[in-house]
């Protein structure tokens, strides 16, 4: 039987069971021969079907047996589904979020887990992963597009569950050895965000590199070694031919003094470029929109450090030798923590609408970072149950992840208290904004030697931070807030009265 004949065989049979050739799939012809001829027969099939019926029509597998007399070849129909997957809720009330990154392009084998993309939200950055087995055979969004809660991000292609159907007609061809068609399935490297992103600032190919990670994982280290090999290997500059030298010095006749030019400053034309605000920007004035709703009213002051300074130098290698950096910001938080068990007004929040006010049972005290998505605000959840060591180490993981821009919702939302740190920047003084639901925030200044008197009347090098509060004034008054730093700033200058009040 020809190769026509074969398709109008094919084409008689899809055509007499619609019902398979909805979802048909045919991938491969073990005889080649016929392949051309039959494909343009289905190609043609697929024009006289309904659309529901020809959507999905591919050819999926012909099996010729080896014989060299009139043959019989069946046609299974495997049923291929596209399913859409959408963008789930985040939570915490997140409706919008910023695409970041792809890790997948269209034609690429995903299993149940692997990342999909990487997703910015007012509130922190997301992994996707994927919920099926598949191929990707669209992506809804470009890097930087806004998608929405509920939306689709990608199409998969996914094996069907509606099982198979065959059919068996004869042909009369000459065999031939049947042979396997290659798939081409793309691959992509494992890596954290910020590897890519450390490998498109330097234009390295990740699939040029080997992973020495977990599962063959991509690291820092092994790109920073893939570009070092490079530079090793580039050729050396040759040497310089040997200057004979002549035999009796020339003196050089006397050149005239040239002024120096004048380089004019060339000023371009340019237009004004309009972004949209996205990712932490546009949480920042939606946030700072809310705080400009509340009374402000400030209090400074400053903090006698000297004794703490050498409380921290004595226990810096204890904490060191248990794998934990100590710095004074662990101090700070558990004096005001041991300060807010005091004044549990200030560790509240108010409903001015609905005329209620929270006393907040857990210490969340929120410690502000710089970061490269912008200004996070991150919280230790319940101070008052930590140790100090334990408020350090919470510390320590909060900027690692913060500096990879991994923090998550449940890091970013829930605080009661907050504390920004300028003085690591080099501020003394600061006006900090509330961020609500909360009603006060504390900056603190830098450490400072200045000259300060003992009670003796004598002058000594002191270390001196300077403290600037803000507080919601249509709560807090001015005696409250000053009692509360008075309390937190003795705990801080005088250390050993910590110890008196931790549980």
């Amino acid at each position: 039987m020809t190769s026509s004949c074969l398709g109008r065989r094919l084409s008689r049979l899809v055509i007499t069971q619609p019902s398979v050739a909805r979802n048909a799939s045919i991938i491969s012809l073990s005889d080649r021969r016929c392949l051309s001829s039959t494909c343009r027969h289905v190609f043609s099939i697929q024009h006289r079907l309904l659309p529901a019926q020809a959507s999905n029509l591919r050819v999926h597998q012909i099996t010729v047996a080896p014989s060299s007399q009139a043959r019989s070849f069946n046609t299974t129909a495997v049923m291929a589904d596209i399913v859409q997957f959408n963008l789930s809720d985040i939570g915490e009330g997140i409706k919008e979020v910023t695409v970041k990154e792809w890790f997948v392009k269209v034609g690429d084998q995903v299993a149940q887990f692997d990342n999909i993309c990487e997703v910015q939200s007012d509130k922190a950055s997301v992994t996707i992963t994927s919920k099926f087995d598949g191929i990707i055979t669209k992506l809804y969004y470009e890097v930087d597009d806004i998608a929405q809660t509920g939306d689709p991000l990608v199409d998969v292609e996914i094996a069907g569950d509606g099982g198979s159907a065959s059919s068996s007609v004869n042909l009369d061809t000459p065999s031939d050895d049947e042979q396997d068609m290659p798939v081409n399935r793309s691959k992509r490297a494992l890596a954290t965000p910020a590897v890519r992103r450390i490998a498109m600032e330097n234009n390295v190919n990740l699939a040029d590199i080997n992973g020495t990670g977990k599962e063959g994982r991509v690291l820092k280290e092994d790109i920073l070694r893939f570009l070092e090999g490079g530079k090793t290997g580039a050729s050396a500059p040759p040497p310089a031919a040997p200057v004979a030298c002549p035999a009796a010095p020339v003196k050089p006749a006397a050149q005239p003094q040239i002024p120096p030019r004048i380089v004019r400053q060339v000023i371009t034309e340019g237009k004004d470029r309009v972004e949209p605000l996205k990712g932490m920007v546009k949480a920042m004035s939606k946030s700072m929109s809310e705080a400009l709703k509340i009374p402000h009213f400030g209090y400074y002051d400053e903090i006698d450090m000297t004794n703490l300074v050498q409380l921290r130098k004595d226990l810096k290698n204890v904490c060191e030798s248990r794998g934990v950096k100590l710095s004074y910001m662990p101090f700070i938080v558990k004096a005001a923590s041991l300060a807010l068990l005091q004044y549990p007004i200030i560790n509240s929040s108010i409903d001015v609408d609905g005329g209620t006010l929270t006393y907040k049972h857990n210490h969340n005290i929120g410690v502000a970072m710089d970061t490269a998505q912008g200004l996070l605000v991150p919280n230790i959840k319940a101070v008052q149950n930590l140790s100090v060591f334990e408020i350090a180490a919470e510390l320590t993981r909060l900027h690692q992840v913060g500096l990879a821009g991994k923090l998550s919702s449940q890091d970013l939302t829930g605080g009661t208290f907050s504390l920004s740190n300028i003085g690591s920047i080099g501020g003394t003084y600061a006006s900090p904004v509330i961020l609500p639901p909360e009603v006060a925030i504390g900056a603190l200044g830098k450490l400072r030697k200045l000259p300060r008197y003992n009670s003796k009347g004598e002058v000594y090098p002191a270390t001196i931070m300077n403290v600037s509060w803000s507080a919601d004034h249509r709560l807090l008054d001015g005696a409250t807030v000053a009692r509360f730093s008075n309390l937190w700033k003795d705990y801080l200058e005088n250390p050993g009265n910590m110890v008196l009040d931790l549980k």
